[in-house]
């Protein structure tokens, strides 16, 4: 596993949600050179070489992205565009209060959504 991105994604994890793991199963996976994370064995957020990615619903998605600089995930620079997913800037990252409400959001919808 990317030890790098392991480690970045719990740490962020840790500090934005600290009961995350308590209330939720909680596993780390590769997925294409980057780290994604699982509750209840749907993934919410990926982490790599882009960033941090979020998977949110449409309406939170189209938010998010009114902001310039929020970007799609790719996991390859040419590759596709994963529609469901935000790439978030470090400003949102940072504010722990902003990027737990984000969190929630993806954790709610990856539980609900059908895979």
């Amino acid at each position: 596993m990317a030890s790098r991105y392991l480690d970045e994604l719990k740490d962020l994890l840790g500090r934005a949600h600290p009961d995350l793991d308590a209330a939720h199963r909680l596993e780390f996976k590769n997925v294409f050179g980057a780290v994604a994370g699982y509750v209840n064995g749907r993934i919410f957020i990926s982490c790599g070489k882009f960033g941090v990615a979020l998977r949110l619903p449409a309406g939170a998605l189209d938010r998010l992205r009114q902001e310039a600089d929020v970007k799609p995930l790719r996991y390859f620079p040419k590759g596709h565009i994963k529609k469901q997913y935000a790439v978030l800037p470090d400003r949102m990252i940072q504010d722990q209060s902003r990027f737990r409400e984000r969190i929630d959001d993806s954790i709610e919808y990856a539980l609900r959504a059908d895979d």
